[in-house]
């Protein structure tokens, strides 16, 4: 199979980097997912979105004169993609009592204005 600018292609994602990922595709060629085509959102680090090993479905988005490959995620049509579980991100939780909030900025300034008064004295 030929791979056209626009066809939607599955592959193997072999190595992850930086700045994208690689993809194996049939007939032996590769291709490259830059960050920026894997999802709509930001992306941070790759390893939240791929694994080596997983099959990806992937839209052929450019094809240049020394055959490299650009392929995008992003652009593949919700209906045709091939799933991936969500990452959930969380939050460490914390206080929102204002008593406890107000103890804490306390206790931090009385530790900053003891720094002070040290160094203060250190000087003179």
């Amino acid at each position: 199979m030929e791979l056209e600018v626009g066809s939607i292609v599955d592959g193997k994602v072999t190595r992850l980097a930086a700045f994208g990922a690689f993809v194996a595709l049939e007939g032996g060629k590769t291709g490259m997912i830059h960050i920026s085509e894997v999802s709509a959102g930001f992306v941070r680090d790759l390893h939240d979105y791929l694994t080596e090993g997983q099959t990806v479905r992937v839209k052929v988005i450019k094809i240049d004169e020394n055959g490299r490959i650009s392929l995008s995620m992003k652009q593949v049509p919700a209906e045709s993609a091939i799933k991936a579980p969500p990452v959930e991100y969380t939050r460490p939780e914390r206080s929102t009592d204002f008593e406890d909030m107000m103890s804490r900025f306390k206790a931090e300034s009385d530790d900053k204005l003891c720094d002070q008064k040290r160094r203060a004295k250190r000087r003179e």
